[in-house]
């Protein structure tokens, strides 16, 4: 190879590489290229689309899905602690400490001791967080059905599981 890697990316047996004996592509093909070979891309393309959606669906809460989620799970799980919290949503604790105070900050939760482990915060929502919840879920139902539209029963039970196998 002349140091420019020409041609397209070409997978065999888990390893990827350039080669320079690909057909060139035409100027303007009206899409991606070989790129479109590349599942990753297209989860980052999927990904972009839903939080569009979420975004447009949510904008009128002034929350994020993080916030959604961090509410969702202390209403599910009353007194959770922060850590556990985090663990169950795989975010770091810094990053669910923030939104806890951002949450808390807005009167949707309150913090307290574990009564087993005073090192240890639990977290209960308040009424305005509750009040905020039931808004938000309505909007999930809203965004869910936009996204199933896209698929039958039996297509949404796969792409879960299949999703799972990557973030499980």
């Amino acid at each position: 190879m002349n140091g420019i890697a020409q041609g397209l990316v070409r997978i065999e047996t888990g390893e990827v590489y350039l080669t320079e004996e690909a057909e060139p592509l035409s100027e303007d093909d009206g899409g991606v290229g070989a790129i479109g070979d590349i599942l990753g891309f297209h989860i980052r393309l999927a990904h972009g689309a839903v939080y569009r959606h979420f975004t447009d669906t949510f904008d009128h809460l002034g929350l994020t899905q993080k916030q959604v989620s961090v509410l969702w799970l202390i209403d599910d799980h009353p007194g959770i602690a922060q850590t556990d919290l985090a663990r169950r949503l795989q975010m770091d604790r810094a990053t669910v400490m923030a939104i806890v105070n951002r949450l808390q900050a807005r009167d949707f939760l309150e913090r307290g001791k574990s009564t087993g482990d005073q090192r240890r915060q639990t977290l209960t929502l308040r009424p305005a967080g509750k009040a905020a919840l039931v808004d938000a879920r309505k909007a999930i139902l809203e965004h869910e059905a936009w996204l199933k539209s896209r698929f039958n029963q039996r297509e949404t039970k796969q792409l879960i599981a299949l999703l799972t196998r990557i973030h499980g």
